[in-house]
């Protein structure tokens, strides 16, 4: 394999430092990953030497920011390979893309039409369809999810009618780690005529990602997930719908001519970018995914895996402790909770010993009432984490509920 982890550590300076007195073990990447030194380094470049606005100037620095974005664009378009770079659609991040796509799709629901959603859909990917099915009188319709985290696909055929929609789906959950079959679930729904947003959040860092191969119609994911920079996000959409949806904000850039009587919108992929980009986010995505691509993203699935595996077993060595969401087929994420102590309770304590884990209902609420649990303790693995992490957590979280039994 392509991986070394000494030299991807080293890659990330963030982790050489001390919280509460302890080393660092940073284990909440599900929330957001850590930047390497190549990230940090290009968006520092732009903000150097090439800064200046993009698609407006005739001078030489705009010219050079504005092939800069532009490479960008071609770069993202070939790392999930979408069949154009105008499928690419620069946003603030998921909950952007998604809101965008909720808003713009506004035109194609009526009345007791349906949106379908999953059980551990992120709230950003349940609230802005709840919405939009309030505003139009339509009904928001829930695919289960089995004891074990698993998508209910023996039941999702019946769910999906004339009236649907839409099918909007995570690739992986954020509070499970379940990979869900999302091949298979598109073909079910081009079956009967229903496109497929998928949430790709959780999933662009840690598993492959070619959309032609899902087929799904929309992927969305956000830059901070992925090692690179917070507030910069991309929507893919094929460019059939691009085309068909109405533009969601106005203003320059998104245009092609404007007078008093009549705008006519520019082409895509500018018809979605209304006003100035965050050239330097689109950049640091750019410099991320790469950074990804030089150790190879089935080198990191492989060796997250084996850390996966490790942490599990490792884990069920406490006693009390339950796993929560144990699919066959799952990403490098693991929730968790020990009867008769509450998750907030062990976080806070791990926090004083330099273990950084995330606890609550990690905005999937729906998700964890229908498991009845207050929420979880959720540690989530990265490309640099190695089993001295895994080690330092499942000591700590030995201590804590030692300390609190």
């Amino acid at each position: 394999m392509n991986f070394n982890i000494e030299i991807i550590r080293n890659d990330f300076p963030i982790l050489n430092q001390k919280v509460n007195g302890k080393p660092l073990v940073y284990l909440d990447n599900a929330a957001t990953t850590q930047k390497p030194v190549q990230v940090i380094n290009r968006i520092k470049q732009y903000y150097e030497i090439e800064n200046s606005n993009v698609h407006r100037g005739v001078h030489k620095l705009s010219q050079i920011a504005t092939e800069k974005y532009e490479q960008a664009r071609k770069y993202i378009s070939g790392f999930i390979n979408a069949k154009s770079e105008n499928e690419i659609i620069f946003t603030k991040g998921t909950t952007d893309s998604i809101n965008i796509l909720a808003s713009t799709f506004a035109d194609f629901v009526n009345e007791r039409d349906e949106i379908l959603v999953s059980e551990m859909e992120h709230h950003s990917n349940l609230v802005p369809w709840q919405q939009l099915c309030k505003k139009k009188n339509a009904n928001l319709k829930v695919i289960p999810v089995l004891e074990n985290g698993e998508i209910d696909l023996v039941g999702l055929p019946s769910l999906i009618t004339p009236k649907t929609k839409l099918l909007a789906i995570a690739h992986v959950s954020n509070v499970l780690g379940t990979i869900n079959p999302i091949k298979e679930i598109v073909k079910l729904a081009h079956n009967k005529n229903v496109p497929v947003l998928v949430d790709g959040a959780q999933a662009i860092a840690h598993l492959p990602a070619d959309v032609q191969v899902l087929d799904c119609d929309f992927y969305a994911f956000s830059g901070h997930k992925a090692y690179g920079p917070m507030g910069a996000g991309v929507l893919y959409g094929k460019e059939e719908w691009l085309n068909k949806l109405p533009p969601y904000q106005f203003g320059g850039e998104m245009v092609d001519s404007v007078s008093f009587e009549e705008t006519i919108f520019n082409v895509l992929p500018y018809k979605y970018e209304a006003g100035t980009p965050n050239v330097a986010g689109a950049l640091g995505i750019e410099a991320a995914l790469k950074y990804i691509e030089s150790n190879t993203i089935d080198a990191i699935q492989a060796y997250e895996d084996d850390l996966l595996e490790y942490a599990t077993s490792e884990l069920k060595k406490i006693n009390g402790i339950r796993i929560v969401g144990e699919a066959k087929n799952k990403t490098a994420v693991l929730s968790c909770i020990v009867e008769g102590i509450h998750p907030y309770d062990i976080g806070t304590l791990l926090d004083q010993m330099g273990v950084a884990v995330r606890t609550g209902h990690h905005c999937a609420q729906p998700l964890i009432d229908s498991f009845g649990l207050p929420g979880t303790l959720r540690a989530s693995l990265a490309m640099y984490n190695n089993k001295e992490d895994i080690n330092a957590f499942v000591s700590a979280t030995q201590k804590a509920v030692n300390m609190l039994k």
